[in-house]
């Protein structure tokens, strides 16, 4: 009798229903391994998977940004295919001996709280996040964590000139986007990635926002060694536009900190198209769309970097 598909864009991810989804991938896949990175600001957990015994790292990420929630349900959908691939190829198949993949769906729990509940959830941080959100209780757009920090901002990448980038754009603290901190790596949810980072040094990182259907990669100097051709299979893959982040957009970024710091491939995949906050209803779009993408970077990503002229992949 052929199962019942898990309903995974069925609602939104809250913390509730993130609990629902990890007891189902659990009791699904005995062998999955769940861990966390760390907590946020407000004490829930940064969940992450790990599927693989390799000592090659491959990392994919989402919903740094409260309100690109449906990032994570995209993420939970496809380590439940990949475990169901696994269990009928094997794990050699997909991953081979010496690669790990780790899948860390939601970055910012407490921002995707607060964007889908309101202050709150921000429990004893909610007048503060009220007034960051200049007395609107409408946070619908809301992208930063409980403090008022957007984390896609905080990395130490361009740092200081993110900062004069800010006095133009009139933001001078906690906001319910684009204010980068105090400092970089000054929010729990960033140095926890950054030290998961740091210990993993990811051969290949996808991280996951919305919207647009674009691709973006840092030109770090000196550049990435074939980030550039790999960012073309990508856009190949996924039918997305390759290019550069403009504007706000290309200061402090995990991928930039990642192609700068770490001098390894990184890459960011505005997902889906429309006006954020996207829909449940979007998610299984998206993930159709980035489906081959996300299980051919676990091969291509050990065998190196095909030259552009090379990917025959049809989008």
């Amino acid at each position: 009798m052929h199962q019942k598909s898990y309903p995974f864009f069925e609602k939104p991810p809250d913390e509730i229903r993130q609990k629902e989804i990890c007891v189902h991938l659990r009791e699904a896949h005995p062998m999955l391994f769940c861990g966390e990175i760390g907590k946020s600001t407000l004490g829930r957990p940064l969940r992450f998977f790990r599927i693989g015994r390799g000592k090659q790292a491959i990392l994919y990420v989402g919903a740094h940004h409260g309100m690109e929630w449906v990032t994570s349900l995209v993420l939970f959908r496809f380590v439940d295919d990949l475990m169901k691939a696994i269990s009928r190829r094997g794990m050699g198949n997909l991953l081979g001996k010496d690669r790990s993949l780790f899948v860390l769906p939601m970055l910012n729990p407490d921002g995707v709280e607060i964007e889908l509940h309101g202050a709150s959830a921000a429990g004893l941080l909610r007048d503060r996040i009220l007034a960051q959100n200049g007395g609107n209780e409408d946070f619908t757009h809301w992208q930063a964590n409980a403090r008022g920090v957007d984390l896609n901002h905080n990395y130490d990448a361009g740092f200081g000139a993110y900062k004069e980038k800010e006095k133009e754009m009139g933001i001078f603290g906690g906001a319910p986007t684009r204010y980068s901190g105090p400092a970089p790596f000054s929010e729990s949810e960033s140095a926890a990635m950054r030290d998961f980072l740091l210990f993993t040094h990811p051969a290949l990182t996808l991280t996951l926002h919305t919207q647009g259907e674009e691709i973006f990669y840092h030109k770090a100097d000196p550049p990435v060694k074939g980030a550039e051709n790999y960012g073309w299979m990508l856009a190949t893959l996924t039918g997305y536009r390759l290019g550069q982040a403009k504007g706000a957009a290309a200061y402090g970024g995990m991928s930039d900190y990642i192609a700068e710091k770490l001098h390894l491939p990184a890459y960011t995949l505005e997902c889906g198209l429309g006006k954020n906050p996207l829909s449940c209803e979007a998610g299984e779009g998206i993930y159709r769309g980035l489906r081959r993408a996300l299980f051919l970077s676990l091969i291509t990503a050990y065998f190196g970097y095909p030259k552009k002229e090379d990917t025959v992949w049809n989008a």
